[in-house]
């Protein structure tokens, strides 16, 4: 119930009136009023009784669920430390569907002693709008035996993908923890991470918390879920990629039993789009597909795409960009049999990178051939659905956004490749902190602008009815999506209105509430039917152990963005708003028919590069002055070399009788070698196991060893201590985790000066908040 007693500020900066809760808009101004319900994590709110504030701003509604009366101010929070207990949720931004995200940190105003709570956003609590506003969602566990054997299988599947990067970050134990395992619909939420202890959690315990669930699971699945369960215990399944496997190989042969009864889940597309100018811009940079004003009704057989791309460049081609770029996708996303159930999801997920990769060539190469440098050059940002069979697959490159509105929230799903996301991926600030830097909107990476392009592709469960929004920042800038789509999408899903209507009135509501730039926008229309099949699961094909979960199977979970490594989102580097740069790490072993050709093409623009760079390296070196005469072009920025330095000791692996030359990471065995903590070493390859295309494997080189240098003995215990000059393989999990970038004064690995980073001093027309 909602409490007309606490009263919310409007966030107009020339308003700020009081508005009670119930209130949708600012009774003065006309504002929409957003409602933010926090979970504290931490002790010292039972000192408050519900109903009262805390810290004059945070109005307590329910045992550790606050309101915050003042949305429009920033938190003054102490963040010039990131807490080991902050830290994790910031790196797992990425996954933050999942994962609630840090707001700020609160000192309680009773004393003694003095204490501090955290406050989280985005926490499993129902938003404004529904009859169970600020309410904790259920447990898993509460709803588990109501829901269809699709979705626990899907809830069980997203727990599995979730406990590699979690395992990483130390909060793995969250996953064990049922209080903190809620559901919205087919989504999992987590309520809070909880740091691991020093005995590090196992699947084997993961497995042992799944015996229950097993129990009160579906007839259909029940003695899947129970031999899955058991396989954890006993070591059988070693790993979350055969975790995942085996629930990708259910999913697919539960699927198959619905098939085979007639009794399929039936699912239709609606997809409508419409761009527009926009009042304050003279060109529209935008493009769209279907082409704009086109609504179409997609049955089960069909092929439903769309598309929405932003240009950059302006008057300089950021249209002819945006129009290359959705011609280019569409023609190849068409080739694809979407309409057969066999297509793998891997198959189609690396389709959906090498075209987005190609596309990036297609423009780049369009921009060096008509000798386009620095503001001149061209380029686009990138969202797209496709759906195939009850799935729905998202690509996504820029600051274009997907979002995805069901009857009990809209979840942003795309995280935009700008500075801010990336400081907070690193763990250096907190989101609401980074977006407060001047240079906050600068875009880290988009298509065409620069050799290389790394897109994100999700793939999302179709199994209630959801519409699907894609969008350019014209719409989704000043938060207008999370304010407006009560209004304009939800009566979608109520049978109120129709998708065409919806398009128009939404590119309507942003051209007169923001106005800035153009304004495109994709709705798609998922209508879903499943019916419980009668076929028990069976476990028929266990799965190989030797292929350390390898498996090419459909499945109907719902993918988490699986984000850059470290390496690569230190490296994006923006260049004045205009050129985005820095190369990322290049596609890795993928199952597309593709790929050889891809890589084949990468390898001779990799040596032809390599030439380049060494002989342009050279020259810069002898002609100084050339690096900082010119504002008219835009060098290629070159990252420095990549050093860092063990914070602990370290075990790390070499293949038998490797050489220090060895291109390919070892096979997974137990480490036999260690690097003492204060070693200094570089980065000389990445690379992935074909068994293991979940993990990337980094080979470094020891420079510096002052283990080695101290004692006469090669070995400490059974573990030989590697020398400077050895090489060794480590998986990136634990290289984020043991090691951290090397700040000394004297870099021991350096054999050249690093060479500069030129940018481009000049501003650029760009669309929205200065992002471009």
């Amino acid at each position: 119930m909602q409490n007309n007693e606490v009263t919310i500020q409007c966030p107009n900066d020339l308003c700020k009136a009081a508005n009670s809760e119930g209130d949708k808009f600012c009774q003065r101004c006309g504002t929409s009023l957003i409602k933010r319900y926090l979970w504290v994590v931490g002790q010292g709110t039972e000192l408050h009784e519900i109903g009262t504030s805390i810290a004059e701003r945070f109005y307590l509604k329910a045992e550790r669920i606050v309101l915050d009366t003042q949305p429009g101010l920033l938190l003054d929070s102490p963040y010039l430390d990131i807490s080991n207990e902050i830290r994790p949720y910031l790196r797992l931004v990425a996954y933050r569907l999942q994962v609630p995200q840090v707001y700020g940190l609160v000192s309680l105003d009773r004393e003694p002693p003095e204490k501090e709570i955290l406050l989280l956003e985005q926490a499993p609590i129902y938003p404004d709008g529904v009859l169970t506003a600020g309410q904790l969602m259920p447990q898993m566990t509460a709803v588990w035996q109501s829901v269809s054997s699709l979705r626990q299988l899907n809830w069980l599947w997203q727990i599995a993908q979730l406990w590699q990067p979690l395992y990483s970050e130390g909060v793995a134990s969250s996953l064990l923890v049922p209080q903190f395992l809620r559901v919205e619909g087919s989504l999992l939420r987590l309520l809070q991470l909880q740091l691991d202890d020093a005995e590090r959690p196992t699947l084997a315990q993961l497995g042992q918390s799944w015996s229950q669930l097993a129990k009160e699971a579906r007839p259909s699945v029940s003695g899947f879920i129970e031999q899955l369960s058991q396989e954890l215990q006993q070591g059988e399944i070693v790993n979350s990629e055969q975790l995942l496997a085996c629930l990708d190989r259910g999913l697919l042969e539960l699927g198959q039993n619905i098939t085979n009864r007639d009794i399929a889940p039936s699912r239709s597309f609606q997809i409508s789009t419409c761009t527009d100018t926009g009042p304050s811009r003279q060109r529209n940079e935008d493009a769209c597909y279907p082409a704009s004003g086109t609504t179409l009704a997609k049955p089960p057989e069909a092929k439903a795409i769309a598309i929405v791309c932003d240009g950059i460049g302006g008057h300089e081609g950021g249209n002819v960009a945006s129009s290359l770029a959705i011609e280019t996708l569409q023609h190849q996303v068409q080739q694809l049999p979407l309409d057969e159930a066999s297509l793998d999801p891997n198959t189609l997920t690396h389709a959906l990178e090498q075209f987005t990769r190609k596309t990036n060539e297609c423009i780049s190469s369009r921009n060096d051939k008509e000798h386009r440098q620095g503001r001149q050059r061209m380029g686009t940002t990138l969202v797209m659905a496709v759906g195939h069979q009850h799935e729905i697959y998202i690509a996504h490159v820029g600051d274009s956004r997907a979002y995805w509105v069901t009857r009990t929230g809209c979840h942003q799903i795309t995280l935009d490749d700008d500075v801010a996301a990336r400081e907070v991926r690193l763990g250096y600030a907190v989101y609401r902190e980074a977006l407060q830097q001047p240079s906050a909107g600068s875009l880290v990476q988009a298509i065409g602008m620069s050799a290389s392009v790394h897109p994100t592709v999700q793939r999302f469960v179709l199994d209630e009815d959801c519409v699907f929004l894609l969008c350019s920042d014209g719409l989704s800038d000043y938060d207008l999506v999370d304010r407006c789509w009560q209004t304009e999408i939800l009566p979608i899903l109520d049978g109120n209105m129709d998708v065409a209507t919806a398009t128009k009135q939404l590119v309507e509501l942003g051209n007169n509430l923001n106005g800035h730039d153009n304004i495109t926008v994709a709705l798609v229309h998922c209508q879903v039917k499943v019916q419980e099949p009668e076929t028990p699961l069976g476990y028929s094909q266990s799965l190989d152990k030797t292929s350390n979960g390898a498996v090419s199977s459909s499945s109907f979970a719902v993918t988490l963005s699986e984000p850059p490594t470290e390496d690569a989102i230190e490296n994006y580097v923006p260049i004045a708003n205009t050129q985005l740069l820095s190369p990322l790490p290049p596609p890795q072993q993928s199952r597309s028919w593709l790929l050889p050709i891809v890589l084949g093409i990468g390898l001779l623009l990799s040596a032809a590069a390599g030439l380049w760079l060494a002989y342009n390296h050279n020259w810069q070196e002898r002609n100084p002055a050339a690096n900082s005469d010119s504002n008219d072009t835009t060098n290629v920025a070159r990252s420095p070399e990549r050093v860092y330095e063990a914070q602990q000791e370290t075990p790390l692996q070499r293949q038998a009788g490797a050489t220090n030359s060895s291109p390919e990471p070892p096979q997974l065995n137990a480490p036999d070698f260690t690097l003492p903590q204060g070693s200094i070493v570089k980065v000389l390859n990445e690379s992935k196991l074909p068994s293991q295309q979940r993990e990337t494997w980094t080979q470094l080189q020891v420079c510096s060893n002052p283990e080695f240098s101290r004692t006469s003995t090669s070995s400490t215990g059974d573990r030989r201590i590697l020398k400077p000059g050895d090489n060794a393989w480590i998986a990136n999990t634990e290289l984020d985790r043991r090691f951290k970038e090397f700040s000394g004064g004297n870099n021991p690995c350096s054999t050249s000066q690093a060479l500069p980073t030129q940018t481009d001093g000049g501003n650029q027309e760009s669309g929205g908040q200065g992002n471009r």
